[in-house]
């Protein structure tokens, strides 16, 4: 591509991409409550499985309308694996299994750490980001800003389910090295990445389901159904076609902003729907959240060639 070409290249529209942002942390915010009810009657790596199989089976559909092809070369298919075993395969499993001993709610707490990791590690390691005050400032305001949130009441209970936390926060990990590796994908749709790891994941997940929890023997409930169904097709299929796009968009420390804004979009929906009130602390917290995840995905203008 030309210089002339690339500057006529369609730029992403800052605004939209910030608003898929906060559809992301919605979908991926509802998922531990989906997450909750399903692990109630469903064990948790058939519930992962099942989760995967699904939404994966959904994209393809998607992808086959849309004239979208799979890569089918062995390499590239590598690459899906890795990438489900960062991005579901093994934070998902370590969740839902976190889920039956640690409350939703905490473990939303305890994941909306990965920007740090993000931070920390393209800051460290991999450095593929510039690594900006502005980006350090961004993790720093939203960190502060769930503190202020949720108080500490809401931390009151760590440390009563050690071991489920620590997974929790391992997973959490994993979600930040995801992220990372997924820039690897910019030459492809973002669905093909999305399909082909969620497809992945669920070859992995489905013999290891079989052979250790056997589904066959599971009377689910019917609102660890719906739950599941839920989970699969909002907070995983729509989810994962987001979050590939938002990564070239917006960058792996921008992308992984949204686990901040998982926190605010909960205490906001008690408050719209079920009428809760929230402390003057909450607010100015909300607005620490927001000038945070701000600093981390609004690009910066270019200074003018004179």
């Amino acid at each position: 591509m030309t210089p002339a070409a690339a500057g006529n290249a369609r730029q992403p529209n800052p605004a939209f991409e910030l608003t898929l942002l906060l559809v992301l942390a919605t979908l991926w915010g509802g998922s531990y409550t989906f997450i909750k009810l399903g692990v109630a009657t469903i064990p948790p790596v058939t519930l992962i499985a099942a989760r995967t199989a699904i939404a994966g089976v959904l994209l393809l559909v998607v992808m086959k309308l849309r004239g979208i092809e799979m890569p089918r070369d062995l390499a590239t298919w590598k690459r899906f694996t890795f990438q489900a075993c960062l991005n579901s395969v093994i934070p998902w499993t370590l969740i839902a299994w976190g889920e039956r001993h640690v409350d939703a709610a905490l473990t939303t707490i305890l994941n909306s750490a990965s920007p740090i990791f993000t931070f920390l590690i393209t800051a460290v390691i991999t450095r593929h980001e510039a690594v900006t005050p502005r980006k350090l400032f961004g993790v720093v305001a939203g960190m502060a800003g769930i503190c202020l949130i949720v108080g500490v009441d809401a931390v009151s209970g760590i440390g009563h389910g050690l071991v489920a936390e620590v997974a929790i926060v391992a997973a959490t990990i994993c979600y930040a090295c995801a992220a990372i590796f997924s820039r690897g994908f910019g030459n492809l749709d973002p669905m093909a990445p999305a399909a082909g790891s969620l497809i992945a994941g669920a070859a992995i997940l489905t013999p290891v389901s079989l052979a250790v929890e056997q589904p066959w023997t599971v009377a689910p409930s019917t609102s660890s159904l719906l739950a599941l169904l839920a989970l699969a097709v909002f907070s995983t299929a729509a989810a994962f076609a987001i979050y590939f796009r938002l990564i070239h968009t917006l960058g792996s420390v921008g992308t992984t902003a949204q686990a901040y804004l998982r926190v605010p979009i909960g205490v906001l929906l008690g408050v719209v729907l079920l009428g809760e009130s929230v402390s003057s602390r909450a607010w100015i917290g909300l607005a620490c959240v927001v000038a945070g995840v701000a600093a981390m995905t609004i690009p910066q203008r270019k200074a003018a060639v004179a």
